[in-house]
């Protein structure tokens, strides 16, 4: 399945060199549209082979620590919605979510950049997020309730880094959110309708990216894949009265943080302390929290190039995903670029040179360009066209000129 990764990065790719300069290879970003009806198939499936000595291939992700670093849309074309007659547009927006596995001590290097669907990223994430605050509330109610000063009282500040003195407050927050006026944002991170006008117009609520792709928040848009936001409506009008509440979402794209793969121990130890139960906890099993090894297996890889240690060219299972690292390598360093603005339209750029920096392409310079690459496929057609008759034609030529020579 990562083959189909490898043509959409190909295609992807195109933009980039459009970005430079928009009058430049031409032929090749005819040819992007043709590609990139794979890219909405992409990242759900770039799962590694599976062998069946799966257990001995998994790689040992107990050093590294999980690293949001960005989101962005993209929009590109796509089959299915070419042939529906009433959805408007031939594109289809497609969200992706980089992120980075790092070392516990940094993320300056030996650390690898990922690339994967914004859904399968969120509901892992979210997941997670929910069993963390699940777990700290119980593990708050048992122990702070208690208000002893013993080893559950000190695992709690120290190794769970939680405070009685904060967390009973911010479970009752959790427990009351309703009640308090506030819905959770991670509930409308799935596409979903959210009103609907007297003329039949329909809004749905989804998540998007920021600007900058830095946040992930909560959009209105005009379409049930949540494609087509709306700038127009406010949310707000729709939550009858409610506020979003951000802190599971802040919690997932918190660039400042990083979730360690390590599964965190909330279970509530016992009163005694002594070494006997100290050297059991210290030689059980070291467990990966299902987050890390969902998104490794499900992203698409960019390892070796930041000296990522042990990854995943060292196993068989991989080998698919190793074959197109350096595409997946480019095709990250392009989202990362700025080659896409927000709602996922390529940005023309046009290099001027090193001190002037950057300047946007003109209106008219986007309409020749459109121009000159419908021009480019039309001439194609036509030239395979006249081959196809040139061909035919010259054969029964030849054969004529054979009988008359005879």
């Amino acid at each position: 399945m990562i083959g189909r990764f490898a043509t959409l990065a190909l295609a992807m790719l195109s933009a980039s060199a459009v970005s430079g300069n928009p009058f430049v290879e031409q032929p090749v970003q005819s040819k992007k549209t043709n590609k990139a009806s794979f890219v909405s198939k992409v990242m759900s499936k770039a799962h590694p082979l599976r062998r069946l000595d799966e257990e001995e291939q998994e790689i040992d992700l107990s050093p590294y620590s999980i690293k949001y670093v960005k989101c962005q849309f993209v929009k590109a074309y796509d089959d299915e919605m070419a042939e529906n007659e009433e959805a408007g547009t031939v594109l289809m927006t497609n969200r992706f979510v980089i992120f980075r596995l790092c070392p516990s001590s940094s993320c300056a290097y030996n650390y690898g950049e990922y690339l994967i669907d914004m859904e399968t990223y969120l509901e892992s994430a979210v997941q997670y997020q929910q069993e963390q605050q699940e777990n700290m509330c119980g593990y708050c109610e048992e122990v702070c309730a208690n208000d002893d000063a013993n080893r559950r009282l000190r695992r709690l500040e120290d190794d769970l880094k939680v405070d009685c003195d904060t967390c009973v407050s911010e479970c009752e927050d959790i427990e009351n959110m309703e009640e308090n006026g506030y819905m959770d944002a991670s509930n409308f991170i799935e596409c979903q309708q959210v009103g609907e006008d007297d003329d039949g117009t329909q809004y749905f609520a989804g998540a998007r990216c920021g600007s900058d792709g830095e946040k992930i928040t909560i959009g209105i848009f005009n379409d049930e894949q949540c494609s087509t936001p709306d700038s127009s409506a406010s949310l707000s009008n729709y939550l009858e009265g409610a506020e979003l509440n951000y802190d599971i979402l802040k919690a997932i794209y918190n660039q400042e943080a990083s979730i360690s793969c390590i599964q965190e121990d909330w279970e509530v130890p016992e009163d005694d302390d002594g070494n006997g139960n100290q050297n059991q906890d210290e030689e059980e099993e070291v467990e990966i929290n299902e987050m890390c090894r969902e998104l490794y297996d499900g992203a698409a890889k960019c390892e070796s190039k930041h000296g990522f240690q042990n990854g995943a060219d060292n196993y068989e299972a991989y080998e698919n995903q190793v074959a197109q690292e350096d595409l997946v390598c480019s095709f990250i360093k392009t989202l990362s670029s700025g080659a896409y603005d927000q709602s996922g339209e390529i940005v023309l750029k046009s290099n001027v040179s090193s001190e002037e920096g950057e300047t946007a392409t003109t209106g008219g310079q986007k309409f020749a360009l459109a121009v000159f690459v419908l021009g480019t496929v039309g001439f194609t057609v036509y030239a395979a066209q006249l081959h196809s008759q040139l061909t035919s034609g010259g054969a029964s030529g030849m054969g004529n000129q054979g009988g008359a020579m005879a």
